[in-house]
């Protein structure tokens, strides 16, 4: 995946990381809450999902808040205040050639946004705030609830263990847990992080609401673990016209849960126009590999992320299939049929021994709901599952896989059964490392990459 480029706006002795995504007909400012990365953030398929979305029909503007990911600190004996960070949203519209945008507020970026149209009604286009509102204490958490968040957070903070107050959906999702873990440590240090949070807690913009006079929409979870749904209708209620979107799920963060709903929601209102279902739900068969670099001295050290990439191309050219991600510890593909998977799989992790690396997949059959590239769903996660299990050079598969296998002249071995969300556990095979292929099947796995020559040189 090629990110999107970061470039900085100034805002007075501040540098803001800043990057535009999309090339619709009218720009849409992102505003975080909280933390952020905006290099980091595009690690997950969900914030991918979520942020390609909205730049489907608008040219998309994320940004670091000052003290937050690539962002600068600031005054280190000074917390950066609304009127601060509004300047910045400014400097950052200023510096992409955004005369005029919709802003797109979540969390504490919603309150951030209701202050910017407020003071600069002539640069807003609209406003659509996610599980915001409009004073801390009363919706977010009260002094005794902050004191235990800040407790926890100072003990645990970069380990992931504030997921559960974001997105307790995913508290099982290993993968995205490191991911958090990963976003809480690029997206502020503890000490900032503590910092942020106390200042966090100190918004009230009662005052400014029936001051906005842009198109406004508030969209909230029923069951938000984070803000109370009593903050968005109170939004509703007191913004002038505003409009109340009350959306299913517990989960906090906007790309996790029902991410198309939002952007759905967000779109319609927006440009008018109800959203054509970009996304439908096929059976496929995922292919979910991790890997880990071999002992210091093998392998060809800092170039294997390039050569990786050019050995899934290979590799998806000559099974047919399709890969949502590649990168980080894991790589991610979807194929029409179960034994041009598996055979995806072997040569995968043959191949990528070559690079130094060591592979493990898992391998299962399921239907997935596919947008674009991306594809998500339950039955993803129970691939990752897989591959988890999976020892390390092993292709595990479930028994979906290896029940419609019969006649492709792969062989696999028993190898336990795994707890299978609303069903019977699911039985686990490993791939035969003998694969008495039939003579018409030798072909599929191809002659060896010719990249090895160059990676060994």
């Amino acid at each position: 995946m090629r990110l999107p480029t970061t470039r900085y706006a100034k805002s007075g002795d501040c540098r803001i990381a800043y990057q535009v995504v999309g090339q619709g007909p009218f720009d849409l400012v992102f505003v975080h809450g909280f933390i952020s990365n905006v290099e980091v953030q595009w690690e997950d398929p969900g914030f991918s999902h979520f942020a390609n979305r909205l730049a489907s029909f608008s040219c998309l503007i994320v940004f670091d808040k000052r003290g937050s990911g690539l962002s600068d600190r600031g005054d280190p004996g000074q917390l950066p205040d609304l009127e601060t960070r509004m300047d910045d949203v400014r400097a950052v519209m200023d510096a992409s050639g955004s005369a005029r945008a919709a802003l797109f507020g979540c969390f504490e970026g919603a309150p951030l946004s209701i202050l910017f149209a407020a003071t600069y009604p002539e640069r807003t286009r609209a406003l659509v705030l996610y599980g915001g509102y409009a004073q801390f204490n009363q919706w977010v958490m009260g002094e005794e609830d902050l004191a235990a968040f800040v407790e926890t957070a100072e003990a645990s903070w970069g380990d992931g263990s504030t997921l559960e107050r974001f997105a307790p959906s995913r508290v099982n999702d290993q993968r995205f847990r490191d991911w958090w873990a990963r976003l809480e440590r690029h997206g502020a240090s503890p000490s900032a992080a503590m910092a942020l949070i106390r200042m966090i807690a100190q918004i009230d913009v009662r005052a400014v609401l029936p001051s906005i006079r842009v198109p406004t929409l508030i969209l909230h979870r029923a069951d938000d673990v984070r803000v109370n749904p009593d903050a968005g209708r109170y939004l509703a209620e007191h913004i002038p016209g505003a409009t109340f979107v009350g959306l299913a799920g517990q989960d906090h963060l906007a790309w996790s849960g029902d991410v198309d709903a939002v952007a759905d929601a967000t779109e319609e209102f927006l440009t008018g126009m109800r959203p054509v279902s970009q996304h439908n739900r096929f059976l496929a068969t995922m292919v979910v590999a991790r890997f880990a670099p071999q002992p210091a001295g093998q392998g060809v050290g800092e170039e294997w992320p390039q050569h990786l990439d050019i050995l899934v191309r290979t590799l998806l050219a000559r099974y047919g299939g399709h890969v949502s991600q590649a990168n980080g510890p894991e790589v991610t593909a979807r194929f029409d049929g179960p034994a041009r998977a598996v055979r995806y799989a072997i040569d995968f992790v043959r191949e990528t021994s070559l690079l130094g690396l060591t592979a493990s997949c898992g391998v299962h059959l399921g239907e997935i709901e596919i947008h674009g590239e991306a594809f998500f769903g339950d039955e993803l996660q129970t691939a990752r599952d897989i591959a988890t299990r999976a020892k390390p050079g092993e292709i595990l598969v479930s028994g979906f896989v290896s029940d419609l296998a019969p006649g492709s002249g792969l062989h696999f071995i028993e190898r336990g059964v795994l707890p299978h969300p609303g069903g019977p556990p699911l039985r686990l095979y490993s791939v035969s490392p003998e694969q008495h292929l039939e003579p018409q099947e030798k072909h599929a796995a191809g002659p060896p990459i010719e990249m090895r020559t160059a990676v060994r040189n």
